[in-house]
């Protein structure tokens, strides 16, 4: 059986340890972590995961899914809270049931490295650092402890993150396009305790705090703890965020309410522990090098966490290479050309669509022309949903390529558009009838 390498056992390495297990192949993972499931206290990016129909297939083709979507909380809408601590809106992400899982990213990586190391086939080697790979040898370089390890396989897959060693090694890999892109806002995450042993919160929709050029969003746990997330410029947090009294005054002018279930103290706490973290979004091409090394997950494209779809997008990738690789009947090569062909556009496509979805939790949510598109592609939906589906539903609630999403959606504009201008062409002509069956009034009107 062929023998599989992958950098990195996070939530992609771990899902793609899951299908090829199945498939009987042999599997190496290398993570230079110790083992989470061993771990007080797990650095890294905690932004809670947005768990939908992409990531949900995924985990379903290797058996997980029923277990995993237990063990989150459905979330049906965006809850906007504004400014004055007290109004609300509620705006449904879909129809009737649609639903996202708000989810904790340590418990999914633990349960996906628990169900492939049930395989006899699979071996996980923690505190292994990946220094680098050699597409052309098929071998990648580990660091155990300081000792320099070569691992072969027939096939690498670098799921090794947005920082990933094994894609730092192919910069100069001819014709390797590459591309990174650090927003100008950060993040900062805090906590919402239970109140009264319950949710401090409605737990099963999607807290949104827009303000503009900054958000502040919450999203609810099982044991009914809620994670909270402020995204801001960091001018902003420097000007207006620097210390314990101007961070205090911020959070009691903008978020009152939030305000009030976070408490002073851990406010300050924890700004004046944790700096604003950085956002970055990057593209690159090919995902594949000389049919042997894949580039996969965060590694391939990392994105803004705006639309939810950096874990789902990942899972996806584990999906569409194991179709890929049936369709190709496992020849590794023309698998991997294919898929890198396919995926790049993809992956390009949504990395654009989360960073336009920052402007619309921060501001267009509240902008009234929103709303009506909001609600008119959902009624349009309901009665012919095959053919128009709005742009949430078709990224989250569905598998259609993320760039045929893209121009199903622009052309969803353009029929509206035509409407509007023939609507105005409507109105113009009645109003021009009007004036010229009433001309004569009108002319006595202006004579007066």
């Amino acid at each position: 059986m062929p023998k599989i390498i992958i950098a990195g056992g996070g939530l992609v390495g771990a899902l793609n340890a899951c299908f090829f297990a199945k498939k009987g192949w042999t599997v190496e993972v290398y993570e230079f972590r110790p083992d989470i499931r061993k771990m007080e206290h797990v650095q890294g990016r905690s932004i809670n995961l947005a768990l939908s129909h992409r990531g949900k297939c995924a985990l379903e083709a290797v058996g997980l899914k029923d277990y995993i979507v237990t063990q989150g909380v459905p979330l049906y809408a965006r809850f906007i809270h504004d400014v004055d601590g007290k109004t609300t809106h509620r705006l449904p992400y879909g129809q009737p049931g649609e639903h996202i899982v708000s989810i904790n990213r340590r418990h999914l990586n633990e349960v996906m490295i628990n169900e492939a190391e049930k395989f006899a086939n699979v071996k996980f080697f923690f505190e292994h650092k990946v220094i680098k790979v050699d597409p052309r040898k098929g071998i990648m370089t580990v660091n155990n402890n300081g000792t320099l390890i070569e691992v072969e396989g027939d096939l690498i897959i670098a799921c090794d993150g947005a920082y990933s060693a094994v894609r730092r090694s192919l910069m100069a890999y001819p014709l390797f396009q590459y591309s990174q892109e650090y927003i100008a806002h950060g993040y900062v995450e805090l906590n919402i305790l239970p109140k009264n042993n319950d949710f401090a919160l409605e737990p099963n929709v999607f807290h949104l705090w827009p303000r503009g050029d900054f958000t502040l969003i919450a999203l609810a746990n099982k044991d009914k703890t809620f994670t909270v997330t402020i995204f801001a410029p960091y001018e902003l947090f420097k000007k207006e965020m620097h210390d314990r009294d101007s961070v205090l005054r911020f959070f009691k002018k903008n978020f009152p309410d939030a305000y009030g279930l976070l408490g002073e103290e851990h406010i300050a706490e924890t700004f004046g522990r944790v700096p604003p973290q950085a956002l970055v979004s990057i593209k690159c091409s090919p995902h594949s090098f000389d049919g042997k090394v894949l580039l996969m997950g965060d590694a391939a494209h990392a994105m803004v966490p705006f639309y939810g779809q950096g874990m789902n997008a990942g899972f996806e990738d584990c999906l569409v290479l194991s179709e890929t690789l049936v369709e190709f009947n496992d020849n590794l090569p023309k698998t991997l050309e294919a898929y890198s062909t396919r995926r790049c556009v993809d992956a390009h496509c949504i990395n654009d669509l989360a960073m336009y979805n920052y402007n619309e939790l921060k501001d267009l949510v509240n902008k009234t022309s929103y709303k009506m598109r909001k609600y008119f592609d959902l009624f349009l939906n309901r009665y012919f949903p095959n053919s128009w589906i709005p742009l949430y539903s078709m990224v989250t609630f569905t598998r259609i390529p993320y760039h045929q999403v893209i121009q199903k959606r622009h052309a969803q504009d353009q029929v509206l558009n035509r409407v509007k201008v023939f609507s105005g062409i409507v109105l113009l002509s009645v109003l021009g009838y009007a004036a010229w069956k009433n001309q004569d009034s009108i002319k006595a009107i202006i004579t007066k």
